[in-house]
Parts: structure tokens; sequence; C-alpha cells
């Protein structure tokens, strides 16, 4: 199955669009570079037998067909491979038995679309807007972790505040879900990510937006004082291995030699949430590149001296228990930003995930956190 995606392009994911101009979500303003019609986008690579034979093999997911299986396996270090997968794996993911997909709140109109952006990179958008009748309150930006995609779990949760009464918009970052380049080809510089146009959507609905991060790649939103991260310990290189890193970086950024632990058991408290996580089939889970896993922590170590210039309001939500992401950077932050409206929300025996794996009812707790915290200030 070949995908030929135009510029500006709606997603071919999608169900043909009602006619009611009243049904159709406001668009994202940002700065682009406007190809010729016929530009077709990048990422047409097929998979050679040498390819193949390099590439990570992923285990057999359970539960879902060898013709399912075999797609899966594609090397995903190109975003037409990335999209082929996601396509087939739509109706399976939203079958699965997790309350994110489940609840599903009737009513919420979806839209998804690609872009160039001002570096002529193809980035993928969705929006979910509240149903006609109901008046925005708000507009609210999420920033996906690292490896991570804005069309798995998140798909649940941007449900549930758009149903909310705010329009949800996110993005697939550059190398990440189906946004365009080489699959993580490497982050050169977070200055670049963080200041790019993609990576800050403004919407001419409201007049209210909040920026959601999530994870390590919370750093993006730190530009616009929003939350940061930093890595445990126990999943960081020692400092020997580390210096190390940082001069074959130099000369091998885009090289996947950077140890990574499986990290599903520290994520997920509820073991069956767990084996879910292999669904999400367009996320990276090879070993980091090498220049990017340098930035990231050089990122996090910048931030925790520079955290007194964070002024906007703070919702701050961490899982007690959180063995990827320190808890008490989250405290360290809560105490330290010059914010006058700073909420900090530590939940007890929490993960990582504290949205996607943790027992249903802590999530829904979670989910009414954000929804009270929105709409006292929207």
């Amino acid at each position: 199955m070949e995908l030929s995606l135009t510029f500006r392009s709606r997603s071919p994911f999608l169900p043909p669009k009602r006619n009611s101009s009243s049904t159709h979500p406001p668009k994202l303003s940002i700065p682009i570079i406007s190809p010729t019609p016929a530009l077709q986008l990048q990422g047409t690579h097929r998979l050679t037998v040498e390819a193949a034979a390099r590439k990570k093999k992923k285990k057999k997911i359970e539960g879902v067909s060898e013709e399912l299986n075999s797609i899966v396996s594609l090397n995903l270090d190109y975003a037409s491979a990335r999209r082929r997968v996601r396509s087939a794996f739509m109706e399976v993911q939203q079958q699965l038995d997790h309350c994110l997909f489940k609840m599903a709140p009737p009513g919420v109109i979806t839209d998804e679309w690609i872009e160039r952006n001002s570096k002529v990179l193809e980035i993928f958008f969705r929006s979910w807007m509240p149903e006609p009748r109901m008046k925005i309150k708000g507009a609210v930006c999420f920033c996906h972790g690292y490896g991570d995609s804005c069309t798995f779990f998140f798909e649940g949760i941007a449900r549930f505040i758009a149903a909310s009464g705010y329009g949800v918009y996110a993005i697939d970052h550059p190398g990440f879900g189906l946004s365009g380049e080489l699959q993580l080809k490497y982050i050169p510089t977070l200055v670049g990510v963080i200041r790019h146009p993609s990576t800050g959507p403004t919407t001419g609905s409201t007049d209210s937006t909040s920026d959601f991060s999530h994870s390590v790649f919370g750093t993006f939103c730190f530009d616009i004082n929003f939350v940061a991260a930093k890595i445990e310990d126990d999943v960081t290189p020692s400092e020997p291995v580390l210096k190390f890193l940082t001069l074959l970086a130099k000369v091998m950024p885009t090289a996947k030699l950077v140890p990574q632990k499986d990290l599903a058991e520290l994520m997920f408290r509820e073991p069956r949430k767990q084996k879910m996580a292999v669904y999400n089939v367009i996320s990276y889970d090879d070993r980091v590149r090498l220049r990017t896993a340098v930035e990231l922590l050089k990122a996090t170590k910048e931030i925790e001296m520079q955290m007194e210039k964070v002024s906007s309001p703070l919702l701050i939500l961490h899982g007690a228990a959180d063995n990827v992401t320190d808890p008490l950077v989250s405290q360290f932050l809560y105490e330290n930003a010059s914010s006058k409206d700073k909420t900090l929300k530590l939940y007890e025996e929490g993960y990582h995930c504290i949205l996607e794996g943790e027992p249903d009812d802590r999530i829904y707790t979670v989910l009414n956190d954000i929804i009270e915290w929105l709409d006292a200030r929207c």
C-alpha cells in the first residue's frame, strides 16, 4: 500500500468531512514555505533486503494476524513506512481494552493534516474540537514525549479534554510519528526544536491557550514557560560513559549506540496496560542516537539552573514512584518557579505514565484534575 500525501493535505486516515461549515475546526496559523502543488511528501524510500537485515528485529505482537506483524516489522526510519503501519493498526488500536479508548466521548470533531514548516520539514498535525454547539473555553497545545507520537494513547486524552470544551492541537515532532525526516535522525540542538515554528502552534479561536507537555520532551515547552523533566540517574549513562559519548557524538551523531533499558515496566504500573504499549507501533524503541542523547542530558541540566524564569501559571503532575523522570525535579520546579499561580500534584504510587499506565480510577482522577485546573483559569 503506497501512501502519497500532498502538501497541506488532509490525512487519508480520516473519513470524508461533513458538508456543514460549522464542523470545520480552526486551522493553526504558522509560517510555511509553499511548494508547488505537485510536490509530494518525502519518504518514499522502499525497504530493501539490506536495510531489513540491518534493522532491529521486533517481537511479534500477540493477537494480531501474520500480515499485521509483517507490516509492523518494516523499517520505520522513514515517514512513508510509519504512515503505512499506523493506517494498518488504527482499527486494532481502537479496540484495545483500555479506558482511554473505551470512553471516547461522542461529538468530538477530529482532523489531521500535513504541512511544511519554515525548514521545509513535513509536520503532522492533529486536532480535536468540541461538538459545534459547545462554546470553546480555550485551546490546549500538546507536546509529546521522547520517541512517542500524538496518535496513540493521547487520542483518548485529547478526546476527554475536547469534550470538556477545549480545542486540542498536537503535532508529531520532526522525525517522530507521522512527521517527516529520518526517524529520530538526531537532534543537533534542542534550542532549534524549541523555537521551531512547528512546536509552538497558535490558534485564532481563543485568547486562552495552555501548553500540555509530557516527560523529558516537556523540555520543548520550557521556552514558553512550562514543565521540564530530569532523566533519572538510574537510566542515565555513568559520567565516564557520558564523556565518551559526547566526544563520539561529534563524529557519529546519528549512530544508535547509547544503551537503553526496557522502560515499559518502569513506565506502566498496571501489567495489563503495560502489555498494550506494544500497540504503539510507530513509537521509537531503538537505541538513542548519540547526538540526541547528549543534547537531552545537556538540556535538562541547563533547565535545572533556570527554573526561576518560569513565570506562567503551572500545573505540575507527577507520579511519586516515577523511576524514569525524577519527581524531585517537579518539586524543585514548584519551589523555584517565579509564577504566582502554581500547583503541584504528586500521585502516590504513580509511575511515569500517570495518564496511560495507572489503574482506571487514577487515570480519571488525573484527567479531572487537568480539567478542573483549566476551568478555573479559562
